[in-house]
């Protein structure tokens, strides 16, 4: 079977909830779409606003807060917002990545192994059974291993230790000095065992690419590897594993997909209404071919050499421009012209949108205002 481009992005965006906005809770909603990145602390409110009926935010602080949605190191080792239920599961399948990355070089370099960690860890934790600042972790490493050690030993344990983001300020549950908290306290996910050996690993990794299909597919091993940050011969072999769950399609370019059987795969023709999209949403960043959703040549206009990705327009399923809070409303900037029905649709978002920001945070995002003086010239227009 053969899936075209079009039909590939009216795939991505039903399983992201992009097509309708669905009546669902805020740790169901949380749940469909898989992981919702958070470096950002408004980002997740944001992509749920797009993706949710009646979305209220104080629903998304009360899911932290309840800890049935928890912030944490986990895909591509940045912060996402995941269902506490998937937290377990992803995590066992993010362990090589995280230990290579967090317990390696620059962890050696404070004279620091990963065997350190493994005996530094159940007290880490332990301390860590109520929220602690990130200095308290910092002076509590310190006290431990001496000063000359301490910076890069707690660099390398905030992103690999099982440890979750405690909620600290308003307006969007977290604030520019994180706090953190042990996994499995209160009411959060039980903790998270570290595998005896690869097997364990394998079949997190199954689960997560099961999990990833369902929110993202159809996908090619490229994908599944760029969303994780997990090496594709490790993809390769968790997918042959999983014959007999998953179907195998023929993408636009002639590359194998992978997805599950009967999953939605919306017609081509399915109407995709605008979207304001918030700051590193999921859809721009969980793909290696991110043509599905984000022209080629717009790609380097709204994903900054730094790795910033900036808030877009998404017009026809499509990255069409970005947009940014000012003081006037909601500037949008088009980088192709747009119908005046779109600039209606797109102003209606907008409407909406400054509801939300207007109780949080009015220029959220200010900081990143220098990008738009790098952008061509574009329509823009205050919304």
């Amino acid at each position: 079977m053969t899936i075209t481009a079009r039909e590939l992005n009216r795939a991505t965006l039903g399983r992201q909830l992009l097509l309708n906005r669905e009546p669902l809770t805020v740790p169901e909603g949380v749940r469909r779409v898989v992981a919702l990145q958070a470096q950002h602390a408004a980002s997740p409110y944001l992509a749920l606003w797009n993706r949710l009926a009646g979305f209220a935010p104080a629903e998304l602080d009360a899911a932290f807060t309840g800890r049935s949605v928890v912030k944490a190191t986990l895909m591509r080792i940045t912060l996402h917002a995941v269902h506490a239920e998937d937290y377990p599961v992803f995590r066992t399948a993010m362990e090589p990545t995280l230990c290579a990355s967090r317990l390696g070089a620059r962890f050696a370099a404070a004279g620091l192994t990963p065997a350190d960690a493994g005996e530094l860890l159940p007290e880490l934790l332990a301390f860590a059974r109520r929220p602690r600042t990130s200095a308290e972790m910092q002076a509590w490493t310190g006290e431990r291993l001496g000063a000359e050690q301490r910076d890069g030993a707690w660099w390398g344990l905030k992103g690999y230790a099982l440890l979750h983001h405690a909620p600290t300020d308003a307006p969007w549950s977290f604030g520019l000095r994180p706090s953190f908290i042990a996994a499995g306290t209160g009411a959060g996910p039980v903790p998270v065992p570290v595998p005896a050996d690869r097997a364990g690993e394998s079949e997190a990794l199954q689960a997560l690419i099961l999990r990833y299909l369902a929110g993202f597919g159809p996908a090619s091993v490229a994908d599944v590897a760029q969303f994780a940050l997990v090496k594709r011969a490790h993809v390769r072999a968790a997918l042959r594993a999983l014959d007999a769950v998953v179907e195998q399609l023929q993408g636009p370019d002639g590359d194998t997909l992978f997805d599950l059987p009967g999953a939605l795969r919306p017609p081509a023709e399915t109407p995709a209404p605008p979207r304001l999209m918030a700051m590193w949403d999921s859809i721009l960043l969980a793909y290696a071919d991110r043509s599905r959703v984000i022209p080629p040549a717009y790609r380097p206009l709204v994903i900054r050499r730094n790795g910033d990705v900036l808030p877009t327009l998404l017009v026809d399923g499509h990255v069409a421009g970005v947009w940014r809070p000012l003081q006037g409303g909601i500037e949008a900037t088009a980088f192709h012209p747009l119908s005046p029905a779109t600039w209606d649709g797109l102003a209606e978002e907008a409407q909406s949108l400054r509801a939300v920001l207007d109780d949080r945070e009015t220029e959220v995002y200010s900081r990143y205002h220098h990008w738009w003086a790098k952008l061509p010239d574009a329509d823009v227009r205050m919304l």
